[in-house]
């Protein structure tokens, strides 16, 4: 099949806010093992790259338990699985972007570092999943972001066409993804990242979503 053109999606920052569920697992689980607890602003910087760095990167030392490493990531997962659609909302303007997108046929896809079934509970959960052709997960092949194949093994998956391809995310993680494998890339202002927007190469440079088919029409 000829597609006009795929776009392919981070999750976490990008199409969801998902901060405030993420930081209700997080300081879940940063309680119950005594540790320091953080604030919303703070999880927006740790997201981005899987639960145990999140995680990891809120120690003050490293924990080289692997023991205590793998129930601290347990609870995490069965606490966020459990409420991964408590407070976690689409970003402004995405509802009515991928109506219209796939109202022209344009081909979408969800390329996130979140494990594959959670990012499919919470996209049906918050009736988005319909949206997307394919949602890959770092769980669903032996690779995930920044490795380029994350993003070209679900286009070749759903019938896209590499050249026809960009890539929209927050982070720099997605920036690199999407320069490693070739296709443009479409920054979200004020992702979880740490880094500033200039110091995340990228080709275009959003707010939100509202008006992005203009943007997009650039690329038809």
């Amino acid at each position: 099949m000829t597609q006009k053109l795929t776009i392919l999606f981070d999750l976490d920052g990008t199409l969801v806010d998902t901060a405030p569920d993420l930081m209700g697992a997080h300081n879940h689980v940063m309680k119950k093992f005594g540790f320091h607890q953080k604030e919303l602003g703070d999880i927006k910087h740790l997201a981005g790259r899987g639960a145990w760095i999140m995680m990891q990167r809120s120690f003050r030392e490293e924990i080289t338990d692997e023991k205590v490493k793998k129930e601290m990531l347990k609870e995490f997962i069965d606490h966020y699985a459990k409420n991964i659609d408590k407070g976690s909302v689409p970003i402004k303007g995405v509802v009515d972007f991928l109506k219209w997108a796939k109202s022209i046929k344009i081909s979408m896809a969800v390329c996130t570092n979140k494990q594959e079934k959670l990012a499919v509970d919470l996209l049906k959960k918050i009736k988005l999943a319909e949206y997307f052709e394919y949602i890959a997960g770092c769980d669903t092949f032996d690779f995930n972001k920044p490795d380029p194949r994350h993003l070209t093994n679900v286009v070749e998956i759903i019938g896209g066409n590499i050249n026809k391809t960009i890539m929209v995310g927050d982070s720099e993680v997605d920036s690199q993804s999407a320069y490693n494998a070739k296709v443009p890339f479409i920054l979200v202002e004020d992702g979880y990242t740490e880094k500033k927007v200039d110091q995340i190469p990228h080709d275009i440079l959003i707010k939100d979503f509202v008006n992005f088919e203009k943007t997009i029409d650039k690329y038809l």
